[in-house]
């Protein structure tokens, strides 16, 4: 499975105008194109801070530790690419689609907006790594960098299929080990788990950069139904019989509200946030969330 597979020709074209830059300090190892200086496990020394989950233990300053019982890490000044994370829900609902555009499901999109970002970093010289949520677990491909860490993550996205509910908290836990104060987080869900939204929460009240990308059908825009209708949670198999026309307007209104209280919820945690619609291109979501300029972001 190679690139263009995921990505459009016409997307892959538009994409060398984003670039992936963080707001918060970045953390990794090598060089990337991020001209500004952080502080990581460098040479040149700098500071102490305490230790947080992510850190590498090779940072942690041990005779300090012999002295005050507690845990820093030794921070130097040093150029740092950034190091980005894709984490795609893949629940049951996300196998869901809609007429506006058949066969093509939120899970194919969420591949192919991964597969952007992973094209980004490449360009850049930044290290990726994928996480993928679901009835099957976590599963990870840890942060690397090249053509071929790139296409282990494409064969990975390959393979991911919609299945089940979001896991136990417990089995997530790999994540805290894997993603480092600092770094680049995309999580790319309907945001109709609970704990999706508060694993984000976590994650940027930990000091990880957090972006958002809510990806939603057609139909949930725009509930185009007509005449009586069988609606199927595909998660839990609960089922409603409802008249299309008459249960429109309150649908819109409830949908309408519930992402203004999304919206406000995850800027409240520092959270950037954006919604991709499966008839919408691909690269327009990633616009809104990446762009330097609001010209750029139109």
């Amino acid at each position: 499975m190679s690139g263009p597979d995921f990505i459009p020709a016409p997307v892959r074209a538009r994409l060398k105008d984003l670039r992936l830059a963080g707001r918060r300090t970045t953390g990794g190892h090598g060089f990337g194109q991020h001209a500004s200086r952080s502080r990581g496990a460098g040479l040149e020394f700098a500071q102490y801070r305490a230790y947080e989950p992510g850190d590498e233990l090779r940072q942690i300053d041990w005779k300090l530790y012999a002295r005050s019982d507690k845990f820093f890490v030794r921070e130097a000044e040093r150029d740092s690419p950034l190091t980005a994370w894709v984490i795609v829900d893949c629940t049951a609902s996300m196998a869901q689609g809609d007429a506006a555009r058949p066969g093509w499901s939120r899970l194919d999109a969420a591949r192919a907006l991964a597969a952007c970002i992973f094209e980004l970093a490449l360009r850049q010289g930044d290290r990726f790594g994928l996480a993928a949520i679901g009835g099957a677990g976590l599963r990870l491909v840890p942060p690397g960098a090249g053509p071929r860490h790139r296409d282990r993550c494409l064969l990975e996205l390959h393979g991911l299929r919609a299945d089940g509910d979001w896991p136990a908290e417990t089995t997530l836990r790999p994540l805290w080990e894997r993603i480092g104060a600092g770094q680049l987080v995309l999580m790319l869900s309907d945001d109709f788990d609970e704990a999706a939204v508060a694993l984000c929460e976590r994650l940027s009240a930990a000091r990880r950069e957090v972006l958002s990308l809510q990806i939603l059908t057609a139909e949930e825009r725009d509930f185009p139904f007509r005449g009586g209708h069988r609606f199927r949670d595909t998660e839990s198999g609960a089922e409603r019989l409802s008249d299309g026309a008459s249960a429109r307007e309150a649908f819109l209104a409830a949908f309408a509200a519930a992402q203004r209280t999304l919206a406000a919820r995850l800027a409240a945690s520092g959270i950037r946030h954006t919604t991709h619609v499966l008839d919408e291109a691909l690269d327009a979501p990633l616009r809104r969330l990446l762009a330097a300029s609001p010209a750029e972001r139109a």
